[in-house]
């Protein structure tokens, strides 16, 4: 059993991850889209270079496996694109929950083909890539509210989402950025 993530990870738009290494406050909101991008890939690697044994092997039954994760990063980037066109479409808008921890039963990640998910992680990727290239001038600075009450930016939720995945990567090859 998975122990659930309670932390509130909004710390990191004030300082970097010591784990990871991302200074998210220093990343230029204008370059999230190739961050994306290039993390995709290396999520791909992993998940074409690996076997699927290697990938769905849990570190210990806590923590979860490489595809486990993989399959997070794939739902997040989608998640993200749905959140940014609620906050570019409209006002103010407040997300709807999402509970990583049961998706990730409830959708059996430890399961998934790992083919079936680099193929979705890398069009998500693309899509969630593409969906902020085309933030412009104002949009930057509308708005949109988690149920914790937490507030971003268009701005501030690009480099928010950009650490979950690079974060995520470190979880599983220990590279830091």
């Amino acid at each position: 059993m998975i122990t659930p993530d309670t932390k509130d990870w909004t710390w990191v738009l004030q300082r970097a991850c010591a784990d990871c290494g991302l200074d998210t406050p220093s990343v230029v909101r204008e370059d999230v889209p190739a961050m994306v991008r290039a993390n995709a890939a290396s999520w791909v690697a992993l998940l074409t270079e690996r076997s699927a044994e290697e990938l769905r092997r849990r570190p210990s039954p806590e923590v979860w496996s490489d595809l486990e994760y993989a399959c997070h990063v794939r739902d997040v980037f989608r998640l993200f694109d749905f959140r940014l066109e609620l906050m570019l479409t409209q006002d103010g808008p407040r997300f709807p929950n999402w509970n990583q921890d049961e998706t990730a039963v409830a959708e059996r990640y430890g399961e998934q083909d790992p083919a079936e998910v680099a193929v979705d992680l890398a069009a998500g990727a693309e899509q969630l890539a593409s969906s902020f290239e085309a933030v412009s001038g104002e949009q930057w600075q509308r708005t949109g509210d988690r149920s914790d009450g937490a507030r971003f930016t268009v701005e501030s939720f690009a480099r928010y989402l950009i650490h979950d995945p690079v974060h995520h990567l470190f979880d599983v090859t220990g590279e830091k950025l």
